[in-house]
């Protein structure tokens, strides 16, 4: 039964797109946290998985262009571990604008605000960190709200500019602006008339 357990688990990591992160609840419908802990070291030995932190992997994703391994993508492995931990997170500060490419701007830390406790992560040259907020801040929002709320807040009323309304307008579908507009409806009044602009371009 062990030998199905992992061929299970190993099915599961090789059928998933390059780049996915993965954490040990991932595998709970296959087998025990313990036997899933032990299968994912053994795995990672094959070059098939790579541990990011304690209990995060990452299946590696080979850029055949730049003839080596591309880096792990700090944005998933915050949402992994927000999976692990049932937190609602959001980015915030430059790790918004960054997502959403207003900015360019390289961030030392990818920051997210986060209904968990203040925690901070890091391995390689990558830090991650989670800062506490209030509940009500995030919770019952999809994450487009939480990520579009969270950069117009970074940037400020008076750097909201014209460009910066078109160029979100342009990266939302119509269901994402229907859906923002209905959840951002309590958010500050002047981040909601932006969210109205955007919507309406």
């Amino acid at each position: 039964m062990q030998s199905s357990y992992s061929e299970q688990i190993k099915q599961r990591i090789e059928n998933s797109p390059s780049g996915t992160i993965f954490i040990n609840s991932d595998f709970t419908d296959i087998a025990e946290t313990e036997t899933i802990r032990r299968n994912l070291n053994r795995i990672t030995q094959t070059g098939l998985l790579r541990r990011v932190l304690n209990g995060i992997y990452e299946k590696p994703k080979y850029s055949k262009l730049l003839k080596e391994y591309v880096a792990v993508d700090p944005d998933q492995v915050a949402k992994a571990i927000a999976r692990n931990y049932h937190w609602t997170i959001a980015p915030c500060g430059y790790t918004a604008l960054n997502l959403l490419g207003i900015s360019t701007q390289v961030t030392a830390i990818w920051s997210y605000i986060s209904d968990g406790p203040y925690r901070k992560y890091e391995w390689n040259n990558t830090c991650i960190e989670f800062k506490h907020r209030t509940n009500k801040e995030i919770s019952g929002l999809s994450y487009m709200t939480r990520l579009i709320i969270q950069a117009l807040k970074t940037l400020g009323k008076e750097n909201v500019s014209k460009e910066v309304i078109v160029m979100l307008s342009d990266k939302l579908t119509f269901e994402e602006k229907t859906t923002i507009l209905k959840e951002a409806a309590e958010s500050t009044d002047w981040v909601y008339n932006i969210i109205r602009k955007i919507c309406d371009v």
